[in-house]
């Protein structure tokens, strides 16, 4: 099931990801009317949802570089998060300086962590539900023989 949800906000991240990022800059920021996207932010949102979907979606098979790339990022995100907030601001807006971070952020980002590591705990697991369904089907087989 979370697999599902999780997939689900992957697809809507990569077709909508302005409302990701406005409810982002709700939660993070004092003053989100005043935050100036860069260009390649849209992109970059797009990027997480489409690695989210891709992990997910391929279950055990997903990459073991791009699985452990998120499993850093989620462990330097819960164990010492204001250097990436920092870095991500950098990266998604022009006018960082100008910008008043709420005082959760840093809980925020280590949820954000701990998100981005239940996907990577979640693909390289199977499914259970399809586990079951397949072990029922070995003993169908076995069983008619």
């Amino acid at each position: 099931m979370l697999r599902k949800l999780l997939i689900a906000f992957g697809i809507f991240e990569v077709g909508m990801p302005q409302p990701v990022i406005d409810a982002c800059e709700r939660i993070g920021l004092e003053n989100p009317e005043e935050a100036q996207l860069r260009p390649q932010a849209l992109w970059g949102a797009r990027l997480e949802g489409m690695l989210f979907v891709w992990l997910l979606a391929r279950r055990e098979s997903g990459s073991r570089i791009a699985n452990n790339l998120l499993a850093v990022a989620g462990i330097v995100l819960v164990v010492l998060p204001q250097p990436i907030i920092e870095f991500s601001q950098t990266l998604v807006y022009e006018n960082t300086d100008d910008l008043e971070l709420k005082p959760w952020v840093k809980p925020a980002a280590r949820l954000l962590g701990a998100l981005y590591l239940t996907v990577v705990y979640l693909s390289t697991t199977g499914d259970e539900n399809s586990d079951e369904q397949s072990s029922e089907t070995k003993t169908e087989a076995v069983t008619i023989d």
